[in-house]
C-alpha cells in the first residue's frame, strides 16, 4: 500500500476471496487507485479455506465497514448458494466474481467475467456475431465468456472441459437460453475458430500445463484471437505458442482491466473512466 494511504478506523474495505490469493495482482493496483484518488478505501485479500465458506459468509453479512469482494478461484460457483440475491446472468451460469454487500447486511452476486473478456477483444477487433470460438474451462470464468459471446451473437461455440459433466451442464443452459447458437462439447475434433480462449489455471505461476489438445493451435492459426484468463504469468504457454504462429493475442491483464469498471460499479466503488491494463489484476 502507497505510504501515504494508511488503514484508519474509518477506512472502508473490499476484499478479494479466494484460495491462493498470493498470485492476484487486484490489492496493490486497486489500493493504488484509491491511494492516487485520495479515498478512503482499501482492498485486502483473502485466502479462505473451502471450509470455513459458511461462516466467512455469514461474515460478510455482520461486517459492516464492507463493501463486498471480488471473487476468484475456486469459490466463483461455490459462494452463489449463500447470496441473497443473483444478477441475470449470474442467476443463468451459477456464479458469481462480485458480491456487493447492502446496508442491511444482504449479500447480492453478478459476474462480470464475460462482459470484461469481451471488450477487451473487441479492442483487438474481434466481433462475435457469426463466428467461430473454442473455450476450454467451464468453470465461473469460462461459464461468463461463453455467456456473454451468445449474448454477441456467436454463429458456433465449443466447450471443453476436464469435466465433462461440467461443459454438458453449461451447454445445456445455454442452449436453452440461446437456441440459435450451435453448441458442441469437446475440443478434440475442432480444427477451425476465429476465437480461442484459455478459461482454465492452466499456465499459471509458470506451469508448462498446456489447456488446448496438441496440434490444435496450429490448425486455427495464424488469423485466430488467443485469449488467456491467467494473469501470472502475463505471457502464459498457450500466449507464447500462439505469438509463434502469428496469432493475435490477449492476456489475462487485459481481461481484468476491461472488467475493472464493472467490478467498481456494482460495488459502488467509484474508479477512474480510463483505467489502465497497469491499474488490473
Amino acid at each position: 500500500m502507497h505510504e501515504d494511504h494508511l488503514i484508519t478506523g474509518s477506512t472502508r474495505l473490499v476484499g478479494i476471496v479466494g484460495s491462493p490469493v498470493s498470485q492476484v495482482a487486484s490489492p496493490a493496483n486497486f489500493n493504488a487507485h484509491f491511494a492516487t484518488t485520495g479515498a478512503d478505501i482499501a482492498m485486502i485479500p483473502l485466502d479462505i479455506d473451502a471450509e470455513a465458506i459458511d461462516a466467512f459468509t455469514v461474515l460478510l453479512r455482520g461486517w459492516k465497514n464492507l463493501l463486498g469482494c471480488v471473487v476468484t478461484v475456486p469459490y466463483k460457483q461455490t459462494l452463489v448458494p449463500h447470496l441473497d440475491a443473483l444478477s441475470a446472468r449470474s442467476a443463468a451460469l451459477g456464479a458469481v466474481n462480485v458480491i456487493r454487500r447492502e446496508a442491511d447486511g444482504r449479500l447480492i452476486g453478478d459476474m462480470t467475467d464475460g462482459a470484461g473478456f469481451l471488450a477487451a477483444a473487441q479492442a483487438h477487433g474481434f466481433r462475435a456475431a457469426g463466428q467461430t470460438a473454442l473455450i476450454a474451462g467451464a468453470g465461473g470464468a469460462g461459464s461468463a465468456i461463453a455467456y456473454a459471446l451468445c449474448e454477441a451473437r456467436i454463429g458456433h461455440l465449443t466447450l471443453g472441459d476436464i469435466d465433462r459433466a461440467r461443459a454438458d451442464l453449461l451447454a445445456k443452459r445455454l442452449g436453452q437460453a440461446f437456441p440459435e447458437v450451435e453448441i458442441d462439447v469437446g475440443l478434440t475434433g475442432a480444427s477451425h475458430a476465429d476465437l480461442l480462449v484459455n478459461a482454465t489455471p492452466a499456465g499459471m505461476d509458470g506451469t508448462t500445463a498446456f489447456p488446448v489438445p496438441a496440434g490444435l493451435l496450429k490448425a486455427c492459426a495464424p488469423h485466430v484471437l488467443v485469449a488467456d484468463v491467467v494473469t501470472s504469468p502475463v505471457m502464459t504457454p498457450l500466449l507464447l505458442r500462439a505469438q509463434e504462429l502469428g496469432c493475435r493475442i490477449q492476456t489475462g491483464i487485459e481481461m481484468a482491466a476491461a472488467q475493472m469498471q464493472a467490478l467498481g460499479a456494482f460495488m459502488q466503488v467509484m474508479l477512474p473512466d480510463h483505467t489502465s491494463a497497469e491499474l488490473a489484476g
